[in-house]
């Protein structure tokens, strides 16, 4: 069985429960993804399919792509990812996998590209409470010191510093499915998911 499809995030939104509780959910466009190639301990080493999602005009692929998906009915791909699974006997090229392996209530973990931040400061990249407002300090935003003394005479790797914030691979898990409304390949899923709106989330059963 797959355990797993690639989507998108539509956006937040809120729902309330049978017992009148607000729930902040997620919003997530799932599937239908198409298996672009089944790989096999004996052929590749491990045991998992890779899907394709959201289709693209032919002309937008070069010819190792074409020759690629012919394999599995000639349809064109934007995006492939592969996920694990233990029969992969069971599966064929071209087969679709939509979100009807998902239930309501099914905990998962969603993937996705953080929001980017560009270059951005030590208070906001790393949490740092900064420095003295009043009387006549000005270091309000800075790092402050990072030198050490004669020895060892040189800033440690890692330190916590000023730099690229963002755009990150995240995952977060344990979230629960709310709702599932398959007529719109849409999954509500509990809480926050990295990224931001239409940007490509892959979720995983845990």
């Amino acid at each position: 069985m797959c355990r797993g499809l690639i989507g998108k995030k539509l956006g937040m939104s809120g729902i309330f429960s049978p017992d009148g509780k607000y729930v902040p959910v997620t919003v997530l466009q799932v599937g239908p993804c198409a298996v672009t190639q089944v790989k096999s301990k004996e052929t590749d080493g491990y045991s998992a399919l890779q899907l394709g999602y959201q289709e693209k005009k032919d002309k937008h692929s070069n010819k190792p792509e074409k020759g690629h998906f012919e394999k599995s009915g000639g349809k064109n791909f934007r995006f492939l990812k592969e996920f694990k699974v233990e029969k992969p006997e069971d599966f064929e090229a071209g087969q679709i996998i939509s979100l009807d392996i998902f239930n309501v209530g099914d905990i998962v973990s969603v993937t996705g590209t953080s929001k980017g931040r560009g270059f951005a400061g030590v208070i906001k990249r790393h949490g740092f409470g900064g420095g003295r407002k009043t009387h006549g300090s000005r270091s309000h935003r800075i790092p402050g010191s990072i030198g050490c003394s004669a020895w060892p005479a040189k800033v440690f790797k890692g330190k916590k510093l000023p730099g690229h914030y963002g755009v990150d691979k995240v995952s977060v898990k344990n979230l629960e499915i709310i709702d599932i409304r398959p007529e719109d390949n849409v999954i509500l899923v509990r809480g926050a998911v990295p990224g931001s709106k239409e940007g490509l989330i892959q979720i995983n059963k845990i």
